[in-house]
């Protein structure tokens, strides 16, 4: 097996910052408290591919609603590999929990950027049988699979990222 990639936690003052940002009910101590229990990814059995990334708080999404989480989590890739972020299987079949950018994309050059790499997971309770999903700090509510990859023998790209969403096209 290939080991071609390591987590980490961002720093408190960037994890800090991110909650607050969306999550104005949670105190600084309280916050303090998330940082000291984050959890790294890890897989659950030696047979698993998806890497467990854990609820850094308690969240429940009732149907059509949305939440951004700021996992706390950085990862640094070796060139060539991605991190492919997923829902956990039993959230997308028992709830319809979706990713709302339905797969996210973490590359290599990420862990590098002004935000430290911080790895936010955005989702959506899709349901359609009216269901409320309940997730407890500290559960897996999400996966990333890392797959390598290939480029074209044409390729030129010389670009430097510094950011995430958008920041390598500009949308």
């Amino acid at each position: 097996m290939k080991r071609i990639a390591q987590f980490f936690k961002v720093s408190r003052d960037n994890f800090m910052q991110a909650v607050k940002e969306d999550f104005p009910q949670y105190s600084e101590t309280e916050i303090q408290e998330m940082y000291e229990s984050l959890k790294l990814p890890g897989r659950a059995t030696k047979g698993s591919a998806g890497y467990d990334f854990f609820a850094p708080f308690p969240f429940s999404l009732l149907p059509g609603e949305t939440i951004r989480i700021p996992t706390g989590i950085r990862v640094r890739i070796d060139e060539n590999w991605v991190l492919k972020l997923y829902p956990r299987s039993g959230l997308g079949f028992k709830y319809r929990l979706q990713m709302n950018n339905t797969v996210g994309i973490i590359d290599s050059d990420y862990y590098n950027s002004d935000n430290e790499g911080h790895i936010f997971i955005k989702m959506t309770n899709d349901t359609n049988e009216g269901k409320k999903v309940e997730v407890a700090q500290g559960t897996g509510f999400a996966q990333g699979i890392f797959i390598e990859y290939g480029i074209t023998v044409d390729d030129e790209a010389a670009g430097i990222r510094n950011g995430g969403l958008g920041s390598t096209t500009g949308d």
